[in-house]
């Protein structure tokens, strides 16, 4: 077998862009994959999913997952498929959601597909998913779960630890101890004042730091949500129209009707009809019941949170609703308009200038909500360009990310600089300015690394 003189780092993904979380560690005769993301939002990205995987699947040992977004997970189904056969380790949680959101992701591919071919707009002559219900059941096999702060044996003298990171549910940061040396990635970061989660842990120190830096170029605006989302409602329901809201499932969505239901108790906003229409986002506010100990709601507000919305499942159901008019509110995966059955309320209600559409999160270059954020009055979608009128709101106040000076604070928990802090999961301008704080604020040496670039572990500069 192949031996590999020094330990080294592989940005497979992430790098010079926030999607496609994938890191390979080389050590020993290890080969370590942290995150296995899909590309999402341009298409020079998105095309990477289609290209065969940089390093033979067969041949990587272990995945270790810091998170279930997609963004972080969702090519392990396609890594299994090309003949990975070793074990995912991650937390409980993001075991739970996982099993939520993989085959989810199958079952949009395949639904997509088979519209694509049905409406023929698809330039390919058989669109076919990137994989399949079946493909994502069968990854869920290679799961394996861990506990918090319990340290793993990966063989060859490795060791990882996962460390509490906030931002969602089982999400974690992820520490591994390489002979001498200590790799620490932050994994996403959550906020330290949060209505749902609780704060990361702070960043202890590490030989080699891997930290994201998806809002490394700005900082949050302190804006209460429920102070920001009533006059919002007030507004649009006055005039008899529709919220539509583009919503992760997994975190954003429990986080909205958190709030929306704290608004109507106290009558801040009227009672009109709410609708959940994402199945997995229905699921995974059940989950927030059984993880009680990972975020700080209340088991009362965790449960008005959970009835407040009428939950659509079925695609009829879904359809119905874009024949209903007047004041409603409608929640609907996904959050940044890439797929699901948002689009198709989008095409329903997004022409009506009484209507709004409230984008709840960070929106990726090359997306149809940045494309929204930049003011575009029309989108393509199913292969038509689909006018869009209705008032398009950039909420400021639901961001799951620690900000610029929230990553520089839970830096600082370290008592000696890293060796190296690479800056990755933000888009090229977010990173390089978080590079220039770390770099004359803290001191540290900092570089934003490029895709597939390979890094020496002992010697990581």
């Amino acid at each position: 077998m192949t031996q590999f003189k020094q330990p080294s780092l592989r940005f497979l993904g992430a790098a010079g862009t926030v999607t496609g979380s994938r890191y390979l560690i080389e050590a020993g005769q290890r080969r370590i994959l942290v995150d296995c993301g899909l590309f999402q939002g341009f298409k020079q990205l998105r095309r990477r999913n289609r290209r065969p995987f940089p390093v033979r699947p067969s041949m990587i040992d272990t995945v270790l997952l810091t998170h279930a977004h997609l963004d972080h997970s969702g090519y392990i189904p396609a890594l299994v498929r090309a003949g990975f056969a070793g074990k995912v380790i991650c937390t409980e949680a993001s075991r739970e959601l996982c099993g939520l959101i993989l085959p989810d992701s199958g079952h949009i591919q395949e639904e997509q597909a088979r519209y694509a071919r049905r409406k023929g707009f698809s330039k390919h002559k058989n669109p076919t998913p990137l994989y399949t219900v079946k493909d994502a059941e069968a990854a869920l096999g290679r799961f394996q779960t861990v506990g918090f702060d319990k340290v793993v044996d990966l063989g060859d003298g490795i060791y990882a630890t996962f460390i509490p990171a906030g931002h969602l549910l089982g999400a974690a940061q992820i520490r591994l101890s390489i002979g001498g040396t200590t790799l620490h990635f932050s994994g996403d970061l959550g906020r330290q004042v949060d209505p749902l989660m609780r704060p990361p842990r702070r960043f202890e120190g590490a030989d080699v730091l891997v930290c994201e830096s998806t809002y490394g170029n700005r900082l949050h605006d302190p804006v209460d949500a429920e102070a920001e989302l009533a006059p919002i409602m007030k507004r649009v329901f006055a005039r008899g129209g529709t919220v539509l809201i583009p919503s992760f499932a997994i975190g954003r969505a429990q986080g909205l009707m958190y709030h929306i239901a704290r608004l109507q108790k106290r009558g801040d906003i009227p009672y009109v009809p709410t609708f959940l229409n994402s199945p997995m986002a229905v699921n995974a506010t059940d989950i927030y019941h059984r993880f009680h100990q990972e975020h700080h709601v209340s088991a009362e507000d965790c449960q008005r949170m959970f009835e407040l919305a009428k939950q659509v499942n079925t695609v009829n159901e879904s359809k119905e609703l874009n024949t209903r008019h007047g004041p409603m509110i409608i929640i609907s995966a996904s959050g940044m308009l890439t797929g699901g059955r948002i689009l198709h309320h989008l095409v329903s209600y997004g022409g009506d200038r009484r209507n709004a559409i409230l984008l709840s999160g960070f929106q990726a270059g090359g997306t149809r909500g940045a494309a929204l954020v930049d003011g575009a009055s029309q989108l393509r979608i199913f292969g038509r360009d689909i006018p869009i009128d209705a008032e398009v709101i950039q909420l400021k106040s639901f961001s799951g990310h620690a900000d610029a000076d929230e990553l520089l604070n839970w830096m600082q928990g370290a008592k000696q600089p890293p060796r190296m802090t690479y800056l990755t999961h933000g888009e090229p301008h977010a990173s390089d300015t978080l590079r220039f704080r770390v770099e004359h604020e803290l001191g540290w040496p900092a570089c934003a690394p490029e895709h597939l670039e390979t890094i020496r572990l002992d010697r990581p500069t």
